[in-house]
């Protein structure tokens, strides 16, 4: 079969598309993979609004397409894909509009998941897989800081890896920030450790691969994740574990059904929204009560399903539709109830693209793709109506999301390189060549008109990726360069000059740059930078990779 257009422009954890919690190290993003050649064309002047071959979009009655198999749609399981760096496309990419649904919630048929009969999976005989622990690199932080200078960081903690995995690695999901804890969960065991000086607080042994997670808690620090229904080496991602992150105590676990050659082929998309998790594959989209594992809505009527939601206050899912015309799937960009699977606003994508990552929820900036060489950032109101589509700043861009480097689990919500407040999107370039050095620049646009309204290029040899919006601020994440560290900027909506907020010793810049795909935190002025993927050439090389490095004070 032949796999689907891979999600994505951008991330880690964190600089994800919606405002994090107090507390949190940033948002769910995080960029990965090679900025690649660039796609699309681009239309001189103008705007995508109306009168631009944008249609401003009308309610109208919700179709019913009916039958038909084939790809299109979701997330396909495979290795990381590739970040492709890609221009603006302007063409016609949403047409048939909005319509208001009262489809679905009321006097449902309950989704099949329930408390698995079968118990929970066995652990794994002692065969060497999984054995030792995260430690702390206590002689590189100290060489680091020895050499640092006057104004800059020091580096809190390193953090090696010190697991024997499996052959072909692990992913590695997370951080999650609870309090004065980061916890990620990788291989089969989610484990919690101090952000101050990354000793380990608490350590849950799971008795599966973890294999998708959300890319944020509840409030009250909660968690559910995904988890293979065995050991083998083919077994399913179909099983859910719910976790404390402040206590590290497994709470309810339950499987769910995967019906269906799609869902079976499908990567699993896992979101909270409230007391809420959803699981959402291809096919359909199961979601239960965070705090006792309820199963509370399924498959909803009609043939078009939600496949992945975003995390946060609002429900905002991708779904798509199987239709009998053809074998590919429509695509919807819908806002749902996450309690009762009501449907109360649905956006029409043009038909043959493929809505990939969702940037942000407030505002509701989405991304879109057609096969490899189309994609287009659009911007929708909060009722689901046509705002804007983003074009022109000149050049290539180059966001990065969490699947860009995760093998299981491909989250729509997680990407970095990417921010919004009310107004404004702050989108990072593709990094070039100059001289010897890679660089690149931060483009802002209009959400109201789509039009680029400034440019501010990295300094010299280091690149810039926007995480959030703070206090009226872009923040963002400047990369390492030979000799000099990098750190957490700010830029305001007006562009200008980069403000820092936190210098990265340039005693560090080695271990810095050796996190070339990370996910990047920053909360209370502490920054995080952690590998979304463990692995090495050979076991001494994995168990002595650095997972985690935290710089502050």
């Amino acid at each position: 079969m032949t796999q689907p257009p891979g999600r994505q422009p951008p991330q880690g954890g964190f600089g994800a598309p919606y405002e994090p919690r107090p507390g949190q190290y940033g948002q769910p993003p995080q960029a990965y993979g090679q900025p690649p050649q660039a796609y699309g064309q681009q239309m001189p002047g103008g705007h995508g609004g109306p009168g631009y071959g944008y249609p401003q979009p009308q309610p109208q009655p919700q179709p019913q397409p009916t039958g038909g198999t084939g790809p299109g749609g979701g997330r396909f399981k495979g290795k990381p894909a590739v970040v492709v760096a890609v221009g603006l496309a302007v063409c016609l990419i949403v047409g048939g509009g909005v319509w208001f649904a009262t489809s679905g919630g009321d006097g449902e048929k309950k989704p099949v998941a329930q408390h698995s009969t079968a118990g929970p999976p066995s652990p794994p005989p002692p065969t060497g897989d999984g054995k030792g622990q995260a430690v702390v690199d206590h002689e590189t932080a100290e060489k680091i800081n020895a050499g640092r200078k006057s104004g800059e960081a020091k580096v809190l903690w390193i953090q090696k890896n010190g697991v024997d995995l499996p052959r072909n690695g692990a992913d590695a999901y997370g951080p999650w920030i609870v309090g004065d804890t980061v916890v990620k969960a990788m291989y089969r065991t989610v484990s919690g450790y101090s952000v101050k000086d990354g000793a380990r607080k608490w350590s849950l042994r799971l008795p599966s691969d973890v294999c998708a997670a959300p890319t944020r808690s509840t409030a009250d620090g909660k968690i559910v994740i995904g988890i293979e229904s065995g050991t083998a080496s083919d077994a399913p991602c179909e099983s859910l574990q719910m976790v404390d992150l402040t206590t590290g105590r497994a709470g309810w676990r339950k499987s769910y059904e995967r019906p269906g050659a799609w869902d079976g082929l499908s990567d699993v998309a896992m979101a909270i929204n409230g007391d809420v998790v959803t699981v959402g594959r291809t096919s359909r989209t199961d979601a239960f009560r965070v705090r006792d594992g309820k199963a509370l809505w399924g498959k909803l009527p009609g043939n078009c399903q939600p496949f992945g939601f975003a995390s946060g206050p609002l429900g905002i899912a991708a779904a798509s539709c199987q239709t009998a015309a053809d074998d590919h799937k429509e695509q919807l960009v819908q806002r749902i109830d996450p309690v009762t699977g009501k449907v109360r606003w649905t956006y029409k994508v043009k038909k043959g693209w493929q809505v990939d990552q969702f940037y942000s929820v407030s505002p509701l900036v989405v991304s879109l793709r057609k096969g490899e060489k189309g994609w287009a950032v659009a911007v929708l109101d909060d009722d689901g109506t046509y705002r804007s589509q983003l074009f022109g700043g000149g050049g290539d861009y180059a966001a990065q999301c969490g699947g860009d480097v995760l093998t299981r689990g491909k989250n729509v919500d997680n990407c970095l390189g990417v921010a919004a407040d009310a107004d404004t999107f702050y989108l990072a370039t593709k990094p070039e060549f100059v001289g010897s050095d890679m660089t690149n620049a931060v483009v802002a646009f209009d959400l109201d008109t789509g039009k680029s309204k400034w440019k501010v290029p990295a300094p010299a040899g280091q690149t810039l990726m926007p995480m959030r919006v703070e206090g009226g601020r872009a923040l963002i994440y400047m990369g390492a360069t030979k000799g000099k560290g990098g750190g957490i900027m700010s830029l305001s909506p007006t562009g200008g000059t980069l403000r820092p907020l936190l210098r990265h010793p340039a005693s560090g810049a080695e271990v810095e740059r050796g996190f070339s795909l990370p996910r990047v935190g920053y909360a209370n002025g502490r920054s995080l930078l952690m590998h979304a993927f463990v692995s090495g050439i050979n076991d001494e090389e994995e168990i002595a990779m650095k997972t985690m490095v935290s710089f502050g004070g």
